[in-house]
């Protein structure tokens, strides 16, 4: 028997899950423009921020971004050794490491924030952290923060450094 309209409008929408990424303007971003410019298909719902350098990732930018809707956050940056800037590769690792807990305490699980290294020319790894992102994020789910949303973004607010 044929699906009606009716079918339709009564299947429940499947969850699409929002990812911000920030990318460091050197290597990971190119990867990204690398992927759309050799048309590869990846999940649309990453929502890109450059960056100069992953080390400048202010760990109130990954807190703003669960506070304002983000399922998800990826940050991408030079391999190790390779930052143009000398150090900030080193100086995203660490930041990563304490975000990570401090993400955990609040109830944000572990699958919801990653890092990785990923260099100009590789757009096909890119491709692949993308799109298994967006399938670990669409199994778990929405995010549920424990405190509504915009509680938690005044409270970020309010330790926010002006």
């Amino acid at each position: 028997m044929p699906e009606t309209t009716k079918d339709k409008a009564a299947a429940p929408a499947q969850f699409e899950p929002r990812i911000v990424a920030f990318f460091c303007n050197w290597c990971t971003y190119l990867a990204a423009d690398l992927a759309g410019t050799t048309r590869m298909k990846y999940a649309p719902n990453v929502r890109v921020v450059r960056v100069m350098c992953s080390g400048r990732i202010d760990p109130q930018f990954v807190l703003d971004a669960f506070a304002k809707g983000a399922d998800g956050v990826l940050i991408g940056g030079c391999h190790p050794g390779d930052c143009h800037y000398e150090s900030g590769n080193y100086k995203t690792l660490r930041r990563y490491h304490l975000l990570r807990r401090v993400l955990h305490e609040l109830g944000i699980e572990d699958e919801r924030f990653r890092l990785e290294w990923i260099s100009a020319s590789e757009a096909e790894p890119l491709r692949a952290v993308v799109n298994e992102m967006v399938e670990q994020i669409r199994k778990l789910g929405p995010l549920h923060l424990e405190v509504p949303a915009e509680r938690f973004a005044e409270e970020v607010e309010e330790v926010a450094v002006p």
